[in-house]
């Protein structure tokens, strides 16, 4: 029986309700008086169920889908703005005890590098994001209790807040491992993590099965309900995603807002982020073997949608995806991007073709991160190193009702303004400052409370003094 507030997988994500909202979008995806009145709730922008959503994404009226994209630019600017916040991830270790047939890490995988940094190592790798203009990453590992056991990650995480190179600090670490009990979920909370992510993969349990027939991560419910025992771990801030390509795209769409649905039930804070990855070629993987991939276009509408149905949601598109790609996708929700990104083990301090082999998938967008950031801000968006809300304790619950009342332009807009001032005087190149300096003279005129206005000015003037971390 389906339903949002159990505790169950196989109840919060039923099978038989996602089958039965396949079918009703299925009959209405040309039904206008249906989508029109889907639309009018969705003006409101305090987001859809997961049925009204899946109509709207199977909806094949072209005049229809020019209105959702255009909704989903306006929720994202009403929410989020023209800020974009950027991060790069760490992969700590590539050692891998599952068997999952997308990922090149399966244990099968005999002719892949392995490789586990020791925390020496890990210190130059972060000095390397460091001296990039890095302040927040995503920490990954393989699923491997022997080789990767709770324990690492807690001294990872330690030594990685410890690293203070010239103007550089990593202020904020997520963390996508894998799932793990509500003891260990304390642990990474006690630690000082940011969000934990952990994509899903499918919901599908018959496929999930398939896709992963050994390891821990075969037990479907244990690792579907793992947002709920990180919750109850203390983790105010939890991250979904599902690799688009495993599954047909309407019912793993369907089933990631059901859990979104489900973690707003129980604990009253949906999901922090949402991620949209896509299968990519890897060591030992080929996309075009997996029937579900979907292109560019379904890509986009599905970004869109996933906006108009949890508006508050931060979304995340990384490097897996073009130049091209990324920037259709920036104006129909995404609020993150990873930049200057690599998948392997040790990448970043000593880049090389034996690095690279141990990569978790190729990177289709290998631009520097001076390069987006200079992108980005020619395409008139502010890149964000933010990380304020986190050390002001404005997380979970706490910053979910700020976003919801659309007041994140109070505190994200100027701190975004600030932390990029910081980049540009510390890693920019010449001609990114310049886009920069230009972009944040627009940008702070643009302040509506004049407080905040200039104190913003007061805090560049001190940051060009050689004062950092500002934060509102």
């Amino acid at each position: 029986m389906y339903s949002p507030k159990s505790l169950k997988a196989e109840e919060f994500i039923s099978n038989e309700e996602i089958l039965a909202s396949l079918d009703y979008a299925e009959k209405n995806k040309s039904n206008i008086e249906l989508i029109n009145s889907i639309l009018d709730k969705a003006n409101e922008m305090k987001g859809l169920s997961h049925r009204e959503a899946l109509v709207l994404l199977a909806c094949d009226i072209d005049e229809k889908n020019e209105e959702i994209y255009k909704l989903a630019n306006d929720i994202k600017q009403k929410y989020y703005g023209n800020r974009i916040v950027t991060f790069a991830p760490l992969y700590l270790s590539n050692y891998c005890v599952n068997g999952c047939v997308y990922c090149p890490y399966h244990y099968k995988n005999k002719h892949i590098p392995r490789k586990k940094m020791t925390q020496e190592e890990i210190e130059k790798e972060v000095i390397a994001l460091q001296d990039l203009g890095h302040k927040r990453l995503a920490l990954e590992t393989g699923e491997d209790p022997v080789n990767n056991p709770i324990e690492y990650i807690l001294e990872s995480i330690k030594t990685i807040y410890n690293i203070k190179h010239k103007n550089g600090a990593i202020r904020r670490v997520n963390v996508n491992i894998a799932a793990t009990t509500v003891e260990n979920y304390k642990k990474l909370h006690d630690a000082g993590i940011g969000t934990y992510i952990l994509f899903q993969e499918t919901y599908n349990k018959e496929s999930y099965e398939q896709l992963h027939p050994t390891g821990p991560k075969h037990n479907y419910d244990y690792h579907t309900e793992a947002m709920d025992r990180a919750m109850q771990g203390g983790i105010d801030d939890v991250g979904l995603g599902v690799l688009f390509g495993l599954e047909n795209y309407k019912y793993e769409f369907t089933g990631l807002l059901m859990h979104a649905e489900h973690l707003e039930a129980v604990y009253g804070v949906g999901p922090h982020t949402i991620s949209v990855p896509r299968i990519r070629p890897a060591d030992d993987i080929d996309p075009n073997s997996f029937i579900n991939a979907i292109d560019d276009n379904i890509f986009t509408k599905i970004v869109a949608c996933i906006r108009i149905a949890v508006p508050y949601t931060g979304m995340i598109v990384s490097t897996r995806e073009s130049q091209e790609t990324r920037e259709k996708v920036l104006k129909l929700g995404v609020s993150q991007i990873s930049g200057g990104s690599k998948t392997s083990v040790g990448g970043y301090a000593n880049p090389s073709e034996e690095a690279e082999e141990s990569a978790q998938f190729d990177v289709t967008d290998r631009r520097s991160l001076d390069d987006v950031m200079n992108w980005l801000m020619e395409l008139g968006y502010v890149p964000s190193f933010c990380t304020a809300c986190y050390r002001a304790g404005r997380v979970g619950a706490d910053f979910m009702k700020i976003c919801k009342k659309q007041q994140i332009h109070n505190f994200c807009h100027p701190n975004a303004i600030l932390t990029l001032k910081e980049y540009l005087e510390d890693y920019a190149s010449e001609k990114t400052k310049k886009t920069g300096e230009k972009l944040i003279q627009t940008e702070v005129e643009n302040i509506e409370n004049p407080t905040i206005k200039e104190k913003t000015k007061e805090y560049l003037k001190e940051i060009e003094n050689g004062k950092r971390d500002f934060k509102f």
